[in-house]
């Protein structure tokens, strides 16, 4: 695996693998886990080469949110992505990435304001900003995504199709822990008692599953039952429980197929959030 720090040696050396084929691109901040893992392995199935990035953005971290506590673990992930046989890890300084002078952002207005956009301004344009930078540093013909981050993906779309990028963005599955926790590097902030208390997010997500299978169809039933079971958990505060439109984040009345059922809550002081499609 080649590692690469520079923008320029990254565009030069991605253009030669352009020349080979397809190029899956797998964009993380680190601290991998096997959900980033089942990312490369999508991409690495599907494409002729893979790239992946290990950057963490300070520009969509707002103030005082966990930028500078944020897992750290480069070597870990190095060996991570060598094993999965990545062609190339591009892992920029943020003097690289945001020069001195760089004033130039992206904006996805609307759906970037809404579900984890509401809760955390900015944070999209934290996301569409260097997400597009290294879009156009790698230039995949594929970009690979979790879907637990499902209103980034959301936005991610929307840019993509305004900004005419020639890319394919691939939403995959997301990956759970064997009780159900939904992999995330915060995961690594939870206490033992945090941990067994965050379960309540999936296990909110079956209720409203059931429901849905129960023949249940609206929107305000089903979240008044979940905000009941998120209430019930100790330690648990409650950011969001939306049944939205998977593309615009908007609330909808009744649930059909395709619609998105987000929950975002702290657990403690970490923020988790976990989702679903319904089918």
């Amino acid at each position: 695996m080649r590692i690469v720090k520079t923008v320029a040696e990254t565009q030069r050396v991605c253009r030669e693998l352009r020349m080979r084929g397809s190029v899956g691109f797998v964009p993380t901040m680190g601290a991998l886990h096997e959900g980033h893992l089942s990312l490369v392995r999508r991409a690495r199935s599907e494409c002729d080469t893979v790239v992946a990035s290990i950057f963490v953005n300070p520009l969509q971290f707002a103030p005082g949110e966990d930028f500078a506590k944020y897992p750290r673990t480069f070597e870990e992930d190095r060996r991570s992505l060598e094993t999965e046989r990545v062609d190339v890890l591009f892992a920029p300084d943020p003097e690289e990435m945001y020069p001195n002078g760089s004033v130039t952002t992206v904006t996805v207005s609307e759906v970037g304001d809404r579900l984890d956009g509401a809760s955390r301004p900015g944070h999209f344009t934290g996301v569409a900003t260097v997400v597009a930078k290294l879009f156009h540093v790698v230039g995949p013909t594929r970009a690979y995504f979790g879907q637990k981050d499902a209103a980034q993906l959301a936005v991610l779309r929307q840019m993509v199709r305004d900004l005419n990028f020639d890319i394919e963005l691939v939403g995959c599955a997301i990956v759970r822990d064997t009780d159900g926790l939904a992999l995330s590097s915060r995961n690594k902030y939870l206490s033992a008692v945090e941990r067994e208390q965050a379960l309540v997010l999936h296990r909110t997500l079956l209720r409203l599953e059931r429901m849905i299978a129960e023949g249940e169809r609206q929107s305000i039933a089903m979240i008044r039952r979940g905000i009941e079971t998120l209430n019930a958990e100790a330690g648990i505060r409650v950011d969001y429980l939306a049944i939205v439109d998977a593309n615009t984040l908007l609330p909808v009345t009744s649930v059909e197929t395709g619609t998105l059922v987000a929950v975002a809550a702290y657990v403690g002081s970490t923020r988790l959030i976990d989702n679903f499609l319904v089918t």
